[in-house]
């Protein structure tokens, strides 16, 4: 009876903190910022929820946004793109897609928290 239920789940990363060399400007390159990414998918969910194979894992997508993050790139949209084009590969059976970073403390005139830069899929 359950069976005929169509679920969406979401996996999340939220907080992944990474010390980096993104940045147009030559010294943020030089000196690295620390950002916070974050990562969502949605998928129809399963009836096998113990198959970690038939799910996204998550640790598959820490590895892709360490990997990116130590890439340097001069814009967080490249790295945004970058991050969500390759979780899109990965698992090609996502329903959407969202990638966000925060620049905490970007140097420029002011308090500033942080700047943020987000990209959505959706399939």
């Amino acid at each position: 009876m359950n069976s005929k239920r169509k679920y969406l789940q979401t996996v999340a990363l939220r907080d992944v903190q990474c010390h980096a060399l993104h940045g147009y400007y030559p010294e943020e390159q030089l000196t690295g910022i620390y950002f916070m990414v974050d990562a969502v998918v949605t998928f129809e969910a399963n009836d096998d929820t113990e198959d970690l194979s038939r799910t996204v894992n998550y640790e598959v997508i820490n590895t892709i946004i360490l990997e990116e993050m130590a890439r340097t790139q001069k814009m967080l949209e490249t790295v945004v793109r970058n991050i969500l084009d390759r979780i899109i590969s990965q698992y090609p059976f996502i329903h959407t897609g969202e990638v966000g970073i925060r620049k905490l403390s970007p140097p420029m005139a002011g308090q500033i928290g942080h700047s943020f830069v987000q990209l959505s899929y959706q399939a």
